[in-house]
């Protein structure tokens, strides 16, 4: 992978809430979780037009350095849109542990 691959900014949520101590619910908010650099790619028509074929509604890619602490249940802040996280990582084919890459989707506020 090229060192200026991962371009542009993007932002880690995960969300927090759940019940204190006197099981009252406390409302989900979303909080920082990282600030990384990554490669955001949109599908293109050709792609998109297949992704809703087969009724996927992953709308971009975003590519980063390998690591195993983000996962399905943050999103991704990226230029001012907000995206659910809808794979696991897709780790890269040659070694496995350099890069890893995330299917996104539109983050809709009632998944949670």
């Amino acid at each position: 992978m090229r060192s200026n691959e991962l371009r542009h900014r993007v932002k880690i949520q995960r969300k927090s809430g759940g019940r204190d101590e006197n099981n009252d619910e406390i409302p989900v908010q979303w909080t920082d979780f990282t600030e990384i650099f990554a490669k955001v790619t949109h599908l293109s028509g050709r792609d998109l037009i297949a992704a809703q074929a087969a009724q996927s509604e992953v709308i971009a890619r975003m590519k980063i350095n390998y690591r195993t602490d983000i996962d399905t249940e943050m999103r991704v802040l990226f230029k001012d849109r907000i995206y659910s996280i809808t794979s696991p990582p897709l780790d890269d084919p040659d070694s496995g542990n350099e890069y890893c890459t995330f299917t996104l989707s539109k983050f809709l506020e009632n998944t949670g």
